[in-house]
């Protein structure tokens, strides 16, 4: 069974679920590690991937998300979790194949993010990027802020002291949900968008991601009206 909530992406009030084909998990990673049965899911990259983190809080972390991610998928396409391939689009940039992952084939499009705890998977027929960002110190906002657009740096200079840190991570985190959207990641200038606002082509949705986090989707257009927001995983 699902909990779900749906909004408009432009209002954030609540909307017709046929309205969308945007649907966003809003995890919460458990304390307990996935077990070897239900990793076994997973393939041999994500094998060495998970194996390579230090720490086990992160290792459960990455376990939990790709796990979670490949449940999704699952119920979407009707394919089992263990024989989802993936590879990587093309790079804009460079044209490499290191851009956004996808899906082979590619039924629909789908993005990642996993902060402390907190997992967001997003899918929709266009490409998509999802992230979800730490409040941060305010050191780090001021480090950080002189990488981003004007407009965007003129926002958080404006807000008063206490509430810069969140008016930066919510930037940033739309900022990050369009790079992964693209498929250039951190390879794009930082200062090259103002995503304070819809971009051509691309619309952000701030989704609710408790305190301590921000997080956004960015979706390509022809974009739906309505992004559906899911609390749990998809049963069978």
């Amino acid at each position: 069974m699902e909990a779900a909530a749906t909004y408009r992406s432009d209002t954030g009030t609540p909307d017709d679920p046929d309205d969308h084909d945007v649907r966003v998990w809003v995890l919460r990673a458990p304390a307990a590690p996935r077990t070897a049965r239900e990793l076994a899911v997973l393939d041999e990259a994500e094998h060495r991937r998970l194996a390579a983190f230090a720490h086990d809080r992160d290792r459960a972390l990455y376990g939990f998300a790709h796990v979670a991610l490949r449940t999704v998928l699952s119920a979407l396409t009707g394919v089992a979790p263990g024989d989802l391939r993936f590879t990587r689009a093309p790079c804009p940039c460079c044209g490499e194949q290191h851009g956004r992952p996808v899906l082979v084939p590619a039924p629909l499009e789908f993005s990642l993010s996993h902060s402390r705890g907190l997992v967001l998977i997003g899918t929709a027929s266009t490409p998509i990027g999802i992230d979800a960002e730490l409040v941060p110190e305010p050191q780090v906002v001021e480090e950080l802020t002189r990488m981003l657009h004007p407009a965007e740096r003129a926002e958080i200079e404006s807000a008063p002291l206490h509430d810069r840190p969140a008016v930066f991570a919510r930037l940033w985190a739309r900022k990050e949900a369009y790079l992964k959207g693209l498929g250039t990641g951190l390879g794009r200038d930082l200062s090259a968008d103002d995503v304070r606002a819809d971009l051509p082509g691309w619309r952000f949705t701030d989704l609710p991601a408790g305190p301590g986090h921000k997080a956004a989707v960015a979706v390509a257009s022809p974009a739906p009206r309505g992004v559906r927001i899911h609390r749990t995983l998809p049963t069978g």
